[in-house]
């Protein structure tokens, strides 16, 4: 697993559904800049659910907060 700005990246979508089941704490970062935390509600192939919002898997990096 690769590092990001000191965090651990879920870099596969095993990695998305292991941290919805466990109800992990996430950051959703795009172009560098944090856009999102909390914990993943929803998962597609396109998108990933958190707090009500919609990211984008291709556009965002997903990261564990912890």
């Amino acid at each position: 697993m690769t590092k990001y700005k000191g965090f651990r990246q879920l870099t596969s979508a095993l990695h998305l559904h292991t941290a919805k089941l466990e109800q992990t704490h996430i950051l959703a970062f795009q172009n560098n800049e944090l856009i999102g935390s909390g914990r993943i509600e929803e998962i597609t192939d396109e998108t990933v659910k958190i707090r009500e919002e919609y990211y984008m898997r291709d556009k965002c990096t997903f990261v564990y907060a912890n």
